[in-house]
């Protein structure tokens, strides 16, 4: 009976758009901190998050290759639904019990994304026609990231908007006003909702005959799914390891992503400190949302025209000069080089991911992704917890300017490793093709 797959490049898409277009975003770091945590714990509370996806990003990869990608995003979409009920109900400056929940929202963020990531984009990959597969993934990448960008313009602004209780209680009538504790969990119950959404369409997914035969094989040909699942890690990691253009784009790849996506997942806290409204942070969201809009194009036009090190020296330089510009802080107009810097993330998640799939082949593809979230989740987490320490040191000797301190010191460290990585990699790569 032949399988009717095409159906799931648009299931994937509806997926990707609903778990990745949050609207608490824009008042992730701000919301934490309004429930009782301090900046430093927040940070820490990431690097758990980190390193729960460290733990399980391989495995989890390995097993969408081993027992199906449909069934981790199935998963994926229960644990978002887990992780958003803990915040949803975390009691506010709750102590013990506070952490506790905290912690397990990111355990399960953390489990969910480590089960999401590698799963959703493999299953739709290979859902594709075999015949220019290359160009129709470029083609369904650049539509999801940009459906994706009009998610996120429609999930920041209403985050924004949804975490103010001057302006929800305006919009209510004078007998049904909101408590401001009550008003900072909607955005929290609305991504809830998104939770069932993903649910509901990751259950209509179909699993590729091929991928499906294989999952039988390996269930017919070892004893155990965990032991296939080790074989199968060890074997990609090994494989990546040894492929130099992978290797080269995955380390040059963690070092700039670790530091914007820390910048990014604080923002609400910078915004405040540049004295921006709380209301502005979702119209900021929706701003990047629209810019984001024009990346897939341009990140499509370079990768084609020029080599993979050129688009990513690009990356890094732009990200280089985002990180210089946000360092005096100016009020208000310190939000120019906040967008600019985030902006570019998307751009070097496009690069990574066609050079992964270029190198990568079907019967690993889920693995060998899930080995490049894990290495950019271990980076992520080792930044954060580098980060956490500066500022909780920063924070004793002046709590008011201390984020500013932490971020002057990203500049030295960012241009040293970059620079010692793209002259390791401009001579590691020119060995290869005199081979």
């Amino acid at each position: 009976m032949t399988q009717d797959l095409s159906k799931n490049a648009n299931r994937f898409i509806i997926f990707s758009v609903f778990y990745t277009a949050r609207s608490y975003y824009p008042v992730l770091a701000i919301l934490f901190l309004d429930l009782g945590l301090s900046l430093d714990q927040f940070v820490l509370l990431n690097l758990v998050w980190a390193a729960t996806i460290f733990l399980f990003e391989v495995p989890s990869g390995a097993l969408a290759d081993t027992i199906g990608r449909r069934k981790l995003l199935i998963a994926a979409s229960v644990l978002m639904i887990v992780e958003m009920t803990c915040l949803l109900f975390a009691p506010r400056d709750g102590g013990v019990l506070l952490l506790v929940l905290c912690t397990l929202n990111r355990i399960c963020s953390g489990l969910s994304e480590a089960c999401a990531s590698g799963a959703d984009e493999a299953i739709a990959y290979d859902s594709l026609p075999k015949e220019n597969r290359t160009a129709a993934w470029d083609s369904l990448l650049s539509k999801a990231m940009r459906w994706r960008s009009a998610g996120f313009v429609i999930a920041m602004i209403i985050g924004g908007l949804l975490y103010d209780p001057k302006i929800i209680n305006f919009l209510l009538p004078a007998s049904f006003q909101l408590t401001s504790d009550l008003v900072h969990r909607l955005p929290v119950a609305l991504v809830l909702l998104q939770a069932f959404v993903c649910l509901v369409f990751t259950l209509r997914m179909v699993e590729p005959a091929n991928q499906s035969e294989s999952q039988h094989t390996n269930r017919a040909a070892v004893k155990s799914t965990v032991a296939n699942t080790i074989r199968l890690t060890l074997n990609t990691a090994r494989w990546v390891v040894t492929n130099r253009v992978l290797l080269v784009a995955i380390l040059i790849g963690v070092a700039i992503d670790s530091i914007t996506r820390n910048f990014a997942t604080i923002n609400s806290s910078y915004f405040r400190m540049i004295e921006l409204p709380e209301w502005t942070y979702g119209f900021i969201g929706a701003i990047m949302g629209v810019l984001s809009w024009f990346v897939p194009a341009i990140a499509k036009r370079l990768n084609e025209r020029f080599s993979m090190l050129a688009n990513l020296g690009f990356t890094a330089a732009t990200c280089l000069i985002g990180l210089i510009v946000i360092i005096p802080m100016w009020p208000i107009y310190g939000v120019l080089p906040a967008i600019f810097l985030m902006t570019m993330m998307g751009f070097l998640s496009f690069t990574i991911s066609r050079v992964l799939h270029q190198e990568a082949d079907s019967s690993r593809r889920a693995t060998v992704l899930s080995v490049k979230g894990l290495v950019f989740n271990f980076g992520y987490g080792i930044f954060s917890l580098g980060f956490s320490g500066l500022l909780a040191y920063a924070s004793k000797e002046s709590k008011d300017i201390a984020l500013q301190q932490v971020l002057m010191w990203q500049v030295p460290y960012f241009t040293i490793l970059i620079v010692a990585l793209f002259v390791w990699a401009t001579f590691y790569l020119k060995r290869e093709i005199k081979v």
